[in-house]
This record gives structure tokens, sequence and C-alpha cells, in this order.
């Protein structure tokens, strides 16, 4: 034991883990007399000066909180996290099993049917993180551990995003963190993230346990960026010529350069997976083979397909098998549905008033999503008191979207902020106005957030000019152009991207000094765009 005991109750015993960050512990939560893996991160060590680890120490906490109410199976349950001291911590539930590696390495070749079967089950968890929307930002065979049983669950949601945002404004270097084999080419450049760089890493992933190796190797982390970005990937079959070509296909598209030409979504890598996935039987273990060999036993990722929810370990009994795999579910972008709790009465005057005080004693102490249910509650009372366009109903409607903006909810934020834009479009004078660039700033966020890169980045260039002319506020404008040249990035537009960036720093520096967190950061993404520029 190591005798340390986190936040008072998650005793430390073994470490299983450690990197340059941090470490994960075996430990034991004393209150519920249970093993739980604890990771410890060190903030001091990812962030150049206190300002940085207390910014990185507050997104902890955010992310945490957002990815803590995603539920899937295929995902590992966090139960708490926080500060103790000088780190940041994690406590997760404890897993048998092993991670993607160390299963890769004791399996040479790894047999294509389960390679399509651990791919097949992270599209499954990347479709259900995706809808929030969370991006994992480093998906890699360490972070995805197998089961006994055959299952894959995904490790260091939340944790991941927190690391990645914003590196140049939080690493000492202003080198992207992450893993360079793994990062999609916009990733890596700094642009703008979304579902499509999980599917690349998805992708690279899917390579690598059909050859042995990933695409893009290399002795640095520049040269592997830079073949990321020209080189393309050797296709698996010259490799494992009994891969079936539609598999190899489909990794390609994963692996594509830009990517509007990868799949869709991560339902649409599941479709194009399912018609080579093992189909469910009636097979005991230690009797009947998985396809392309292997029995369907211990840590066979083909099993949840050929028996689904049967038991661990097998009985003797006779298991009844459903008629197909469950398939994740294609979640479409809805308008918010408020909570189905019963609204006060119309004549209840003082809960309204009582709930907005309750609501900012909420995000006093951080209490964003227990602030988001009661808005989202009291909102129906208000506007039947005070009518739908009341400034009070306009007034909490706007926090309502800030709100879920600041919860990571951005796919409910989306549609109440256009909702808002609307109604003060409708209005004339400079304060409506006004109300609506803000509005449609956040909206294309949102837009931003969600992956939509081609339609944030549409918006923000409507945008800039009708900013540029407000003089009251000089710093918007260039957050969007930094966006816009981050957002040309994703799209691959590496040359408009570089002359966006070069006239963004020059007047940054103009107007702030060359020593500002804005220059710096510039100048650190420009370096890396110059370095990797054919």
């Amino acid at each position: 034991m190591n005798g340390r005991v986190i936040a008072g109750r998650y005793a430390l015993a073994t470490v299983i883990g450690q990197g340059g960050m941090g470490q994960v512990w075996t430990g034991y939560d004393q209150r519920l007399d249970r093993r739980v893996a604890v990771k410890l991160l060190r903030p001091d060590r990812m962030a150049g000066t206190e300002d940085g680890a207390d910014e990185l120490r507050r997104r902890f906490v955010r992310e945490c909180r957002v990815t803590a109410q995603v539920d899937h199976r295929g995902l590992v349950t966090v139960h708490d996290a926080g500060s103790d001291g000088d780190d940041l911590y994690l406590v997760m539930q404890y897993v048998d099993g092993a991670d993607l590696a160390d299963h890769l390495a004791e399996h040479d070749p790894y047999p294509w049917p389960w390679a399509m079967s651990v791919a097949a089950q992270l599209c499954s968890v990347l479709a259900a993180v995706h809808a929030v929307p969370i991006i994992h930002r480093d998906l890699k065979p360490r972070n995805v551990m197998v089961r006994p049983d055959g299952s894959v669950l995904v490790l260091d949601l939340g944790v991941a995003s927190v690391l990645d945002a914003d590196t140049t404004r939080l690493t000492r270097t202003g080198s992207p963190i992450g893993s360079p084999a793994y990062m999609a080419p916009e990733q890596a450049m700094g642009g703008a993230v979304g579902p499509f760089t999980d599917l690349y890493a998805l992708g690279v992933v899917l390579h690598e346990l059909l050859s042995g190796d990933v695409p893009f190797a290399g002795s640095t982390a520049l040269g592997v960026l830079h073949r990321h970005l020209y080189e393309p990937p050797l296709p698996v079959r010259r490799i494992r010529p009994e891969v079936p070509p539609a598999l190899e296909e489909l990794v390609l598209r994963l692996l594509a350069k830009d990517p509007q030409e990868r799949p869709v979504d991560a339902l649409e890598v599941y479709e194009a997976l399912a018609p080579l996935l093992p189909a469910p039987g009636r097979a005991t273990t230690g009797s009947t083979a998985a396809p392309g060999g292997g029995p369907v036993g211990p840590m066979n990722p083909t099993r949840p397909f050929l028996l689904p929810h049967a038991p661990w370990p097998d009985r003797s009994v006779p298991v009844p098998v459903p008629e197909q795999a469950p398939v994740p579910a294609r979640v479409p972008a809805p308008t918010p549905v408020l909570p189905s709790a019963p609204a006060p009465a119309p004549s209840a005057g003082p809960d309204v008033a009582q709930a907005v005080e309750e609501v900012k004693r909420l995000l006093d102490q951080g209490g964003v999503t227990q602030a988001v249910d009661l808005l989202g509650a009291i909102l129906p009372a208000a506007a039947a008191q005070h009518g739908e366009r009341s400034g009070i109903v306009r007034s909490l409607r706007k926090q309502y979207a800030a709100t879920l903006m600041d919860d990571g909810q951005y796919r409910r934020a989306l549609p109440e902020l256009r909702r808002l834009v609307d109604e003060y479009a409708a209005e004339t004078g400079p304060h409506a106005a006004r109300q609506v660039l803000r509005l449609r700033y956040d909206a294309a966020q949102c837009l931003e957030q969600l992956g939509e890169a081609v339609g944030a980045l549409n918006e923000y260039r409507d945008l800039l000019p009708r900013f540029e002319n407000d003089p009251e506020d000089p710093a918007t404008p260039f957050e969007i152009r930094r966006r816009m040249g981050h957002l040309l990035l994703t799209l691959g537009d590496r040359q408009a991207a570089h002359d966006a960036l070069v006239a963004l720093l020059l007047d940054a520096e103009r107007l702030h000094g060359p020593h500002h967190p804005l220059p710096v950061e510039i100048r650190q993404t420009l370096r890396r765009l110059g370095e990797v520029r054919a």
C-alpha cells in the first residue's frame, strides 16, 4: 500500500501505469469498500504558469462533469473527480482485462474478425459520445480495454479533451499534446476538431490491428506529422491478403487527409462493418471457433456478436440469442426537450423568482448541470406567467442557452440561440442589433464544437465585418479570425490558413505587443505549419 489517501476516501495501492504527466493507481474506496482505479495528473507539468495550471484544474472538473453524463456500456464509469494537493484526480471503475496494445502484442497476427469486432464496438461508443458532442481526441490502443468477455471499454474520455484543448497556451513548448501516430492532420496542425478527428484515429487503430503497425511511423513527432499530411497509407491487403476488400476500403476512407472525405459519422462506419461481423449463434466457449480462428473464449472481441448478452463465464444451459447484435443509433440533432417535471402553476410567481435565485447560487458554486435542469424546468412556468416574449422569459432563455454552452451541451444550446436571434432580429435599434451579433457568434461556436466546420466558417466570415465595425469590442474580431484560421486548417486549406494567421499575427502584435498570449499562440501555430508544409 502506498499510504496516501486521496480526498480523504481513496487509498492508493499500486501503480499500474505511468507517464510524463501523471500516474494510474489501483486503489480502494474506503467508504464503499470497493476497488477503484485512480488517475493522478500534475497540472504544473502541463502548464507553464500557475494561472495556466488553475485554468487546467477548472477545465478538468468541467470536462469530467460533462463526460460523466454519457451513459454507455463501452465507457468506463467515472465515480469522482477533483483536486487533491498538487494533483488532479479521476476515480474510475476498476476494469479486469488488458489494454488493446497488449492484446495486439499477444496475438500476432491479430485475427481480422477480431479487429473488425473491436472497431464495431468502438463505433458504438463514438456514436454515443459524438451525439453530446464530446470528442475523445486521443483514441489509441492504450486507451482501449478488452475485458474477459470480449467487450471493449474506452478510457480517458474528457481527460484527453482537457489536455488537447488550447495546448499552445498550456504547454511550455507549444507542442500539441497527444499521440502523433494516431493524431489526425487537422488536430496536429492546431485546427478545429470534430467527430471526424476521432474517426481518423479509429482508422489508424484499425490499420494497426490488421497490419501489425500504425500507417505512419517515424523517429520524431514532426516526421510522423509530415507523413500524416502528405503520404498515402499502405493498403492493408498488401500485408494481409486475407483481409476483405471492403474492410481495406473502409480503412482508407477513415484515413483520408480531408475530413470531408471520411465517413460522415460512426454509424456509417458501423454500417460498413455490419455485413462482415459474425452472426449470432448458440456457440459455447471451447466448442466453437470464431471466424478467422480462435475459440470464443476469454478476451475474444467477436464474443459479444456471436453470443450477445450471454453470461460470463458461460454456463451449460442454452442461452437465448437475440436476432441481431445491438447497433449504435444515429442520434439526430434534436430540438431541446424541456424536463418533464410538472411546471409550477401560472400563479406561482414566487416559485419562479426563488428558482432564479437558486440558479444563481448553483452557478456560483459550479453546479452547472443542476442549473441547466432548473432553468429548463422554470422556463414554461415563467412563459405562462409573464408571456413568451416578455423580457423576463427572454433573459431566462439567454441564461439557459449560455449555461447549456458552459455545460458542453452545444446541440441543445444551438436551437435556443437561433430562436433568440429570430426574436431580436424582429426588433429595431442598436441594442437589438448588437444582441443578434452576439447570439449569432455563440451559435457559430456551437457549430464549430459540433464539428460542422464549413457552416461555422461561413458564419464567422459573415460576422467578422460586422464586429469589426464595433469600436466597443476590439477583442472579438481577433478571436473570430483565430477561429477562422483553425477551421481553414481543419478543412485542409493550409495556404489560406497560413495567410490568415500571418495577417492576424501582424495586427495582434501591433495592438498587444509580441509577448501577449495571442501572438505567442499564433507564432507557434505558424511554426508548426511552416515545418510541415511541402
